[in-house]
């Protein structure tokens, strides 16, 4: 596979699907999913427009949060987020992003991230650079995490689930300790970027939706950062977290998080 050819080609498509995505901001919920989480109408049309493009035009299957589609574990699959950051989207903040990875036997080997509102687009192959709006950027150098923005997911302190509020509160206040920077953009495709991007030293989620990493995990990589689940395990797409930050810092956050102590714990 060329894939500066199929990056170049779902870039044309993810700005085609930009349109919609200016368009519907502020849209209201129309489908209820688990928890507070929920799709707007355009979620659900940006998906089929994206599927329906890149099928056509590449010939390789889309897996899309809301309707599915190829198995993620095909030797070549797109993963798509039409809109992640949607209760940003619906509140009218501009924090959201179109998501797209393309997996390898599940190895993230292309990304592209479009932040429509800020005109942002990030796109990556392996090997790198990392490219923001067509330009090539420096690989990463090595930080401190007290020198560091850090971003971190959105939650409840009394949700409970495989990594309990409580203990995410914990991760929280040990985390600051040492950076006092702790940010919460409520788009873990846009922290994510922002970690390959330089802005952020490191990112931690918690979140286990393969298609809110892929794309991310793929430019985090091609800009020289370190990817890992929260134990410090290789990411892979069937990971319950992940844990993205620059060189130095990550070793910095996976040590903190390993003296919070198990999640169970909590």
């Amino acid at each position: 596979m060329d894939l500066g050819a199929l990056v170049a080609e779902a870039s044309a498509i993810l700005d085609a699907a930009s349109e919609p995505f200016l368009a519907g901001h502020r849209a209201d919920s129309a489908v209820r999913k688990k928890g507070n989480d929920f799709a707007t109408e355009v979620d659900l049309a940006i998906e089929r427009q994206v599927v329906a493009a890149l099928t056509a035009t590449t010939g390789i299957g889309v897996h899309g949060e809301e309707f599915g589609g190829t198995d993620v574990d095909s030797p070549w699959v797109w993963v798509l987020d039409p809109i992640d950051g949607t209760l940003n989207y619906a509140a009218g903040s501009p924090m959201a992003a179109i998501l797209l990875g393309l997996l390898h036997h599940g190895d993230p080997v292309a990304g592209l991230t479009w932040l429509p509102f800020t005109d942002q687009r990030y796109t990556a192959v392996a090997g790198g650079p990392l490219m923001k709006n067509g330009a090539p950027q420096p690989s990463l150098a090595s930080l401190a995490l007290a020198d560091s923005l850090v971003g971190v997911g959105t939650f409840s302190a009394d949700s409970r689930g495989r990594y309990p509020g409580r203990y995410r509160l914990a991760v929280l206040e040990n985390l600051s300790r040492v950076s006092s920077r702790l940010r919460m953009h409520g788009s873990t495709g846009i922290d994510l970027a922002y970690v390959a991007d330089g802005i952020l030293g490191g990112a931690v989620s918690f979140g286990s939706h393969v298609w809110d990493h892929a794309a991310g995990v793929a430019l985090v990589r091609a800009a020289g950062g370190v990817v890992t689940d929260v134990a410090g395990e290789p990411w892979t797409p069937t990971s319950r977290s992940a844990l993205a930050a620059a060189p130095g810092v990550h070793a910095e956050i996976l040590e903190i998080l390993s003296s919070t102590g198990e999640p169970e714990d909590y």
